[in-house]
């Protein structure tokens, strides 16, 4: 039966050596509890580093064998590893780069990024040890970014999900890393990669458009023959357990004295992790400014500033923890008085009931990270407010901030501000209170922990379920095979067959995509049977068409359907047809070439056609939705099509449709073998209106009408060349 593997950095046990002996005790953290309802289940098991070096190989069996009763598999690690791989690249390079810390903090050593590999490498053995065929392996986060696709080279047969739980960052900021092409890579081995946020996912996309040679649709990235899915799925936290903390006898007579102890104040809490992502001094900054505007609120609140110790032993650390005991010196030496002190500040972490006693007596939640992937104290707190009062003040640099919009979002660097918010919270009547709270608390009861869990994992069986639709729709050996024998039997065949994009590839420049001399052997071949009628089917001007494959056999259609012409005669348009309509078109589409550099206007009889494929990736996609809004009614108007294509938007007639030219032609004799090829939204047309018969072939693995795919032009070539070899010998 197939299996859950989950993958992370750590395990979600803390082992620690007590004598000479390893002892285990479970972790809190809120992924473990998640996750727990997947690794504990069945043969399921999580993959991971136990925290600590363990050398001897003794212990390390002895280690095994303890983890194992609890589903966890090791993967050990030495002291060098430790410090290059996770100190080194996972925290100087990764952590500042996707923080937008590169400039300050990033550090590029070649020696790191060699380990980071070998690590990536040492955690995919251990997983080829116990993956079998049709398991389902989820990998998670920024020390593992490798390993998706070290995993799917190995074991293309099972399904690889990834979870990145800090930001993406920007792809100007990301294209800082000079192995940014093979961070990305690596992620794409995963068949559905998960973000907290939807800007993250389009920071990924767009650094997956400007640095790797693959097709990006919406959110689906086309590489080789896989459709990667990219999603973002917010991350929620055992709102139940929070809640139920808050009602424990111990936990209340904590909170009761936590309340005795502040009873004239309002309390502000505030938890981070010592990082320089969090905003502590700025957060700090404004509570100055805070009593510097308002000095009535002096001995009137108290913030409690809890900071978890973190790799206090690196520099830059250990200089943020000296400033931050500075600051608060500062703060407390000034504002003191006998009895109260405006900042109670913790260095060490606290027990959980504790953490539930000041989430439920707390006024107010002062969460303001200046970047950070989700920030789950801040779903806590409200989780932990049963009896909805309290605010939460929230920087919108935290993915929480675009499901809890109901908190007071606030800009971090703003300390002015912060520090109105502040003010604000804790003047807030108890009915505004209610009304935000009660809302926050749904949402982070219905999305929960449990809930983000299964939509990923059922987001990631759908995906599957779509590659495999896509790899039957692909002509592959049985499929290519099936069409040649059909094509071998009959006698009466009609080819229709796209140019762009179909028969050659794009090109930067309209004018240099000319047939080449194997397109022409290609057509001769197919033209020499007489069996076979040919019909280029086009978008391009019938002068293009004319130099390039006039004095060919075959039956040319120009400008989507506006102009024919049958071998050996000459052209002829379509009739009753009107472009007066261009006067008001063209206007508007010229303001669109003056405003976006590298696009141009094509004018065809009955058509304008304005092309992008020269403007800066990702302004022409902009422009091209734009220019699609403002023409929209216009056209409706005056009976026009709106055609978005292959980087150009074209206005044409209605009456012009590659749909209805291919039918007339399809019914002109009594064919049995029709086939179209196309890669173009232009050529949907086609493929939906000939017969259920037909064998419809889209170009690019795109969603279509069609009812097979080949991935380029260089297949379609291959699939005709192969066509008449059968079609010579038959006849």
């Amino acid at each position: 039966m197939p299996k859950t593997i989950i993958v992370s950095n750590r395990l979600p046990v803390k082992v620690t050596k007590q004598d000479d002996a390893y002892q285990l005790s479970s972790s809190e953290g809120g992924l473990a509890t998640g996750l727990g309802s997947i690794y504990k289940q069945d043969d399921n098991l999580w993959v991971g580093w136990p925290g600590l070096e363990i050398d001897r190989h003794d212990d390390q069996l002895s280690v095994t064998e303890q983890l194992k009763e609890l589903s966890l598999m090791p993967v050990f690690l030495s002291q060098d590893e430790i410090n290059q791989y996770y100190e080194g690249f996972s925290n100087e390079v990764l952590w500042p780069v996707f923080h937008y810390y590169a400039s300050t903090y990033a550090h590029y050593a070649e020696a790191n990024w060699e380990c980071y590999q070998r690590v990536n490498q040492k955690f995919c053995d251990a997983i080829l040890e116990v993956a079998n065929p049709g398991d389902t392996i989820w990998v998670h986060d920024y020390q593992l970014i490798l390993l998706p696709k070290l995993i799917r080279d190995a074991r293309p047969d099972v399904s690889i999900g990834f979870f990145q739980h800090i930001p993406f960052p920007s792809d100007e900021m990301f294209r800082l890393i000079p192995w940014r092409s093979e961070l990305l890579e690596g992620m794409l081995g995963a068949d559905l990669i998960g973000f907290h946020t939807f800007d993250d996912v389009r920071h990924f996309l767009s650094a997956v458009q400007r640095l790797l040679p693959v097709q990006v649709s919406a959110n689906i990235i086309t590489s080789g023959e896989r459709a990667i899915v990219i999603e973002s799925f917010p991350m929620g936290i055992d709102d139940k357990k929070y809640g139920n903390l808050s009602q424990q006898p111990n936990v209340k007579i904590e909170a009761e004295l936590i309340k005795e102890t502040f009873k004239n104040q309002k309390l502000i809490l505030s938890i981070d992790r010592l990082d320089y992502s969090k905003g502590i001094l700025q957060r700090l900054h404004a509570l100055e400014v805070l009593f510097e505007k308002h000095p009535e609120l002096i001995t009137k609140i108290t913030l409690y500033m809890i900071v978890v110790p973190s790799r206090d032993q690196v520099p830059q650390y250990k200089e943020l923890r000296d400033n931050i005991d500075k600051k608060v010196g500062n703060i407390n030496a000034r504002y003191r008085t006998l009895e109260w002190s405006p900042i109670q500040y913790f260095y060490k972490s606290f027990p959980i009931e504790t953490l539930s006693a000041l989430f439920s007596t707390a006024d107010v939640c002062l969460i303001t990270p200046m970047r950070d992937g989700m920030n789950l104290v801040s779903k806590e707190y409200v989780a932990s407010r049963m009896h909805n009062d309290g605010v939460l003040i929230l920087s919108e640099m935290a993915g929480a901030s675009k499901e809890l919009i109901d908190a007071i979002i606030v800009n971090p660097s703003n300390v002015q501000e912060v520090s109105r918010a502040i003010v604000k919270s804790i003047n807030m009547p108890k009915a505004e209170q209610a009304r935000r709270m009660v809302q926050m608390r749904q949402n982070v009861s219905k999305f929960n922990i449990s809930h983000w869990v299964k939509i990923f994992m059922d987001r990631l069986s759908e995906v599957k379920q779509m590659q495999r639709s896509m790899q039957t729709r692909h002509v592959s050996n049985g499929t290519r095979q099936s069409i040649i024998n059909r094509f071998a039997k009959t006698h009466q065949r009609i080819i229709f067959l796209d140019y762009d994009g179909t028969l050659v590839d794009f090109k930067a420049n309209v004018d240099q995509a000319k047939p080449d001399r194997d397109l022409y052997e290609l057509l001769d071949q197919l033209t020499s049977d007489p069996a076979n009628d040919v019909v280029l089917i086009s978008g391009r001007k019938h002068e293009n068409l004319d130099e390039w494959f006039g004095h060919l056999p075959i039956y040319l259609v120009a400008e989507h359907g506006a102009w024919f012409k049958q071998q050996h005669t000459q052209w002829h348009k379509l009739g009753g047809m009107s472009n007066n309509w261009k006067q008001d078109i063209f206007p508007i589409l010229e303001t669109y070439v003056d405003r976006t550099p590298g696009t141009f206007i094509e004018e065809k009889t009955y058509s304008l056609v304005w092309h992008y494929r020269k403007a800066q990736n990702g302004l022409g996609e902009l422009r091209a939705n734009e220019l699609t809004n403002t023409l929209k009614y216009l056209a409706g108007d005056k009976g026009l099509q709106l055609l978005p294509g292959n980087k150009v938007v074209e206005v044409k007639n209605m009456e012009i449709n590659k749909g209805k030219a291919a039918l007339t032609l399809s019914e002109k004799k009594d064919y049995d073998f029709v086939i179209a090829f196309g890669d173009d939204y232009t050529d949907e047309e086609i493929f939906k209106s000939l017969p259920d018969s037909a064998i419809t072939i889209k170009v690019g693995g795109n969603l279509s009408a069609a009812k097979f795919y080949l991935r380029n032009p260089a297949e379609v070539r291959d699939l005709l060349r192969s066509l008449t070899v059968p079609a010579s010998v038959s006849h």
